[in-house]
């Protein structure tokens, strides 16, 4: 059955194209929804500006990814996680903490852009790729530390105290 859309449908085609669909899918979904007409004349006509529309749409977000993809070349992101002496975290890195790594750092990213074969279970560095489109694609530098123990943070602290007093003694 020949249908045209009145709303985009994802994986199925963008407003005011006309479609040929199953009979089923046509007659208990997208009719009964409102989301498809008969493909009249004047149906026709009526959704030719609401396509125009989405397709303007459409090119101004290409645009915006591909400035985002641009931006993504060469950025780096440092993850802070507890992890045994031999490297292995307690728990792993998945594209949602990257993802939202990245969004701290002002990129509109979200976690289903980040590609990951599997979660990162290791203190390491790795190169993960972001893809926003299927040809928009850009490699993330990711480090995966391990966070300070207890001993190692108290010297840290001391010693930049030590260094507040020298600074605050030169100046008096």
């Amino acid at each position: 059955m020949k249908v045209l859309l009145t709303q985009t449908i994802e994986r199925t085609g963008i407003v005011g194209e006309v479609l040929e669909v199953s009979d089923g899918f046509a007659r208990n979904f997208l009719l009964p929804k409102g989301l498809a007409v008969q493909p009249t004349e004047g149906n026709i006509k009526r959704l030719e500006a609401a396509k125009k529309e989405y397709e303007a749409k459409l090119k101004q977000l290409r645009e915006q990814k591909e400035k985002l993809v641009q931006t993504l070349q060469g950025v780096e992101v440092t993850l802070i996680r507890n992890a045994n002496d031999e490297g292995h975290l307690f728990g792993s890195v998945s594209r949602r903490d990257i993802a939202e790594e990245l969004q701290k750092a002002g990129h509109t990213v979200e976690a289903d852009d980040v590609k990951l074969d599997e979660p990162l279970r290791r203190i390491d560095t790795y190169t993960v790729t972001v893809a926003l489109a299927a040809d928009l694609k850009a490699d993330v530098k990711v480090w995966v530390v391990r966070e300070k123990k207890e001993g190692e943070a108290a010297t840290t602290q001391k010693q930049g105290g030590e260094e507040e007093a020298a600074v605050e003694a030169t100046e008096a």
